[in-house]
């Protein structure tokens, strides 16, 4: 059985900075490109950034850019994101994922999401 488990969501401020872990288990972490979406309130779900296995390569979307660090360890089977100079239109929840698919940035191409966490950024 797979899951993925994320933590580290809560309350900041605006400006401030949170890291966000997701550990997965049940897949062979290696194989999957691992990636982070995010929902806000009467908003569709949108890519955030993805990590590929294979050779480490990174994909962002743009308004992160700078901000947001993905990383991961796959000795711990463990993904996260590093989120800095958070923006109050950023308050979402966060959703790991985990896909085997090239298309990185649909959220349909991802076989595994975790159950969320809330990010809240307060001005």
């Amino acid at each position: 059985q797979v899951q993925l488990v994320e933590s580290g969501g809560g309350l900041v401020q605006a400006g401030g900075s949170l890291r966000l872990s997701c550990a997965a288990s049940g897949l062979t972490f290696t194989r999957y490109t691992m990636g982070w979406f995010r929902q806000a309130p009467g908003k569709e779900r949108e890519f955030v950034v993805a990590t590929r296995s294979s050779d480490g390569s990174t994909y962002y979307v743009d308004s992160v850019e700078g901000r947001f660090t993905i990383s991961r360890d796959n000795a711990k089977n463990t993904v996260y994101l590093h989120m800095n100079s958070l923006k109050t239109e950023e308050t979402a929840v966060y959703y790991c994922a985990a896909s085997d698919s090239i298309y990185y940035w649909r959220d349909a191409s991802y076989k595994y999401w975790g159950q969320g966490t809330q990010v809240t950024v307060a001005s």
